[in-house]
């Protein structure tokens, strides 16, 4: 363990963590190096945490598990909450009763680096568009960490960060609800009805969004989609300039499309003007939300620095994120789609409408009380069987056989109570020419840790199929 800093502001201070996954981890990690006293509280038990405290054991850690006890807070300076943790609960609401401050991984990440950091946030497509734009920096040879929401957890790398490194971090609505600093250059892909069950109302979830920009100073950038009601409905309240990414329409500033081409313009393209990036033909992702993930890409790495060289070098390349409309296996001509990350409806409405082949959808999962409405009319249109599974897809198919209409595309709806049985039936109904695609919209939380395990398991499953287990 390094030397505490002495200057630092929580020098001294009790820090009380709370929640042990990835990102309180990270926080016990990091606080002792600042000086501060640590606390871990988990609902969890030790018996559950056995293995991650373990790990722990040679760190000067105090633990409360099996809840949250409000005697926490006699002796909390500051309380730093791990990603899914409700600052809701009652030790939270407490705490700012009290004037406890709240904070957590990302905020205390974007106090201490010493770069210019590039946020981006949205109910879809962040972190591809994270993605594209780290592999865009890299290719212009620019030194690039990539992180946050996604991979690395920022705070475990920021010895690391030099102030001309790009640093290139997805954010999420429960990170940046907490937020009171936003990043240099902040994106915000789209914003549609999501996580609900946490932020209660649209208006509450939308000014979640809003804190990776409200925080800028006036020569900080934000970068909105001219296309999605919700992001552009932000833009007038950006503190300092702001550009836009658009597939309908030229924009001043940003990104767009012109015929077949992808543009970049203004303070996205190097020396102002409008440069080319590419032809529409050259990007290997399938669906429009996709052409919107590249062009939000390369409105903000535009601004970054990153020329359309790199840009365009990257998107014929780029063959997208695990989880996100991932080809895993072609077999007996039927190809299998893990897009596991679809845990909202309007994702899997996205996925539906990129692709043309016949369809055999598996959805389920946890519900997260978002409208359902589109995704079943498309459903009953676009895909040939829907085999549902999980917590909430009782319900998904009850909804679906409601909608069914005479030129319904549907042949069949069939619930399976985990994905192990439904893969196993998609195997037995498909032919030569099907899609069978792992799109839920539903949360993964009934029955895995997180959507990675969920679309790990449906890798599994699919890699353990035999070519007779596909009728041709």
């Amino acid at each position: 363990m390094t030397t505490p800093d002495l200057s630092d502001p929580l020098f001294g201070k009790t820090a009380v963590i709370l929640g042990f996954a990835r990102q309180g981890q990270a926080l016990a990690r990091w606080l002792p190096s600042a000086g501060a006293k640590v606390i871990v509280s988990d609902k969890r038990d030790f018996g559950a945490l056995a293995e991650a405290v373990l790990d722990f054991i040679d760190m000067p850690i105090n633990y409360a598990l099996g809840g949250h006890p409000l005697g926490l807070l006699d002796e909390a300076d500051v309380l730093f909450l791990s990603g899914g943790v409700d600052p809701k609960l009652p030790i939270c609401v407490e705490a700012r009763q009290r004037g406890i401050p709240l904070s957590n991984d990302a905020q205390l990440f974007l106090e201490r680096c010493t770069a210019p950091i590039i946020g981006i946030t949205g109910s879809a497509g962040k972190t591809t568009t994270t993605t594209l734009v780290g592999e865009m920096c890299k290719a212009a040879n620019l030194p690039t960490l990539v992180g946050g929401n996604i991979g690395d957890v920022l705070l475990d790398k920021l010895s690391d960060v030099m102030p001309d490194h790009k640093v290139v971090m997805e954010l999420s609505s429960f990170q940046l609800e907490l937020m009171t600093r936003s990043p240099h250059i902040a994106a915000i892909t789209n914003i549609t009805p999501n996580h609900l069950d946490r932020h209660g109302t649209m208006e509450d979830y939308l000014e979640a969004k809003a804190q990776i920009f409200l925080h800028q100073q006036a020569n900080d950038i934000a970068i909105f989609n001219l296309d999605d009601a919700g992001s552009f409905s932000l833009a007038e309240r950006a503190p300092g300039r702001a550009a836009f990414f658009s597939t309908r329409e030229m924009v001043s500033d940003g990104a767009f499309v012109a015929g077949s081409r992808l543009m970049v313009t203004g303070i996205s393209a190097p020396d102002g003007g409008a440069k080319i990036i590419c032809n529409r033909e050259d990007i290997k992702l399938r669906g429009d939300h996709n052409l919107q993930n590249v062009l939000a890409a390369c409105a903000v790495a535009g601004v970054a620095g990153v020329p359309v060289e790199a840009m365009r070098e990257v998107i014929k390349t780029f063959n997208g994120v695990p989880h996100r409309l991932e080809v895993v296996r072609v077999v007996g001509g039927v190809t299998y789609i893990n897009d596991s990350i679809a845990t909202a409806p309007e994702r899997v409405v996205a996925a539906l409408r990129s692709f043309n082949e016949p369809i055999i959808l598996l959805a389920g999962g946890r519900d997260k009380k978002l409208p359902w409405d589109e995704l079943v009319a498309l459903v009953t249109q676009r895909v040939k069987h829907l085999i549902t599974f999980g917590e909430f897809g009782e319900q998904i198919a009850a909804m679906v056989k409601q909608s069914q209409t005479l030129n319904s595309t549907l042949e069949t709806v069939e619930h399976r109570a985990t994905l192990d049985v439904a893969v196993k039936h998609a195997a037995e109904l498909a032919e030569n020419g099907d899609v069978v695609m792992l799109s839920p919209g539903g949360t993964s939380y009934d029955a895995y840790e997180d959507f990675e395990e969920r679309g790990e398991h449906f890798r599994m499953l699919v890699s353990a199929l035999e070519e007779r287990g596909s009728r041709r």
